[in-house]
């Protein structure tokens, strides 16, 4: 069973210094090898500035005497051996040389303690400092990579020609505005557009202007929407849809606005859940009736608006809105 003989901090160097000269004091007292044991007290030295020892924060160390092995063993785990005893020390012996270190390290230099509480003072406020630097490279880190996965779900759900949002984003966004509006009673307005003849215009003109074209459609729906509530979609081709979070007759007079700013040249399908139209039904209803709307738009001419009406007896009746009323 191992005899402990001696236990210590070494926060600062002194404290490392004094506890080596200890383990010579043991080696000595116990009758060992002193000259083979200060080549390994100095090795030991380096292992526990290594370890800790001297940079402000508690080393725990202990001396021990273990079947004849004088050791010393630092952070619980690690241990170096010093000497072996050719001898085994009495009791008394043992005895006499743990009071010995007792008495040494009860009588403390009060410079030696001042200079141990300003080390430890010291290291408590540079680990504290590299915690705070550490935390904060973590913290830019996080915002790096939260602005990348963003940016990735942007580009994600963004058409890339228009930067209107693509039809993934459609389907998610329109699904996330139904629940609500359905749940808290709010209006909800879906405008589905489609340019009027756009491929005779790509053919015509090429598809450059074509592209072009489509840029100004989805220039001319920015503005017609409120970026922090409202949506702009592009599906493809020359489709588009406009989902606002408001009532039809707000949405009515925006994309009336809209057929005036591409020239009285789009069909747009108007369909609202609202408290005055009860029959919204599922949400590929919602969508069927924008749809049938937009149908309507392109049998009557093109080159306008109508908005389908749900009454409570569950009639659907379509009003049509021309260029002449947007530029009035």
């Amino acid at each position: 069973m191992a005899t402990e003989l001696l236990r210590q901090n070494l926060a600062i160097e002194p404290d490392l210094q004094n506890f080596i000269g200890f383990v010579l004091t043991a080696v000595s007292r116990l009758g060992g090898n002193a000259f083979a044991a200060t080549p390994v007290s100095i090795a030991l030295a380096e292992q526990l500035r290594k370890a800790g020892a001297g940079t402000g924060y508690p080393l725990p160390v202990s001396l021990s005497l273990d079947q004849g092995e004088l050791k010393v063993q630092w952070n619980g785990v690690e241990s170096m051996s010093i000497v072996r005893l050719t001898q085994m020390p009495s009791q008394t012996a043992l005895s006499e040389l743990r009071q010995h270190f007792q008495r040494s390290t009860e009588i403390e230099d009060p410079a030696l303690l001042l200079r141990r509480n300003a080390e430890m003072a010291r290291f408590l406020e540079e680990s504290r400092a590299r915690a705070e630097r550490e935390l904060t490279r973590m913290q830019a880190a996080l915002e790096k990579r939260q602005a990348e996965l963003a940016d990735t779900l942007r580009q994600a759900e963004t058409d890339p020609l228009t930067g209107l949002y693509n039809r993934r984003a459609y389907d998610a966004r329109i699904a996330q505005a139904f629940m609500q509006a359905m749940s808290s009673g709010q209006a909800l307005t879906l405008a589905l557009c489609d340019l009027d003849h756009f491929k005779r215009i790509n053919d015509e003109h090429g598809h450059q202007y074509g592209d072009a074209y489509l840029c100004r459609m989805a220039e001319a729906m920015r503005s017609v929407i409120r970026s922090d509530t409202d949506a702009a979609f592009r599906f493809g081709g020359d489709e588009f849809a406009l989902l606002y979070r408001c009532g039809k007759a707000i949405a009515l007079r925006r994309v009336l606005t809209l057929l005036k700013a591409m020239d009285g040249r789009i069909s747009v399908g108007l369909a609202s859940i609202s408290a005055e139209e009860s029959c919204a039904g599922s949400l590929t209803d919602f969508i069927a009736r924008a749809d049938r709307a937009l149908y309507e738009a392109k049998n009557r001419g093109r080159g306008r608006v109508v908005a389908e009406t749900c009454w409570p007896d569950g009639r659907l009746t379509y009003s049509e809105h021309t260029l002449e009323e947007a530029n009035a």
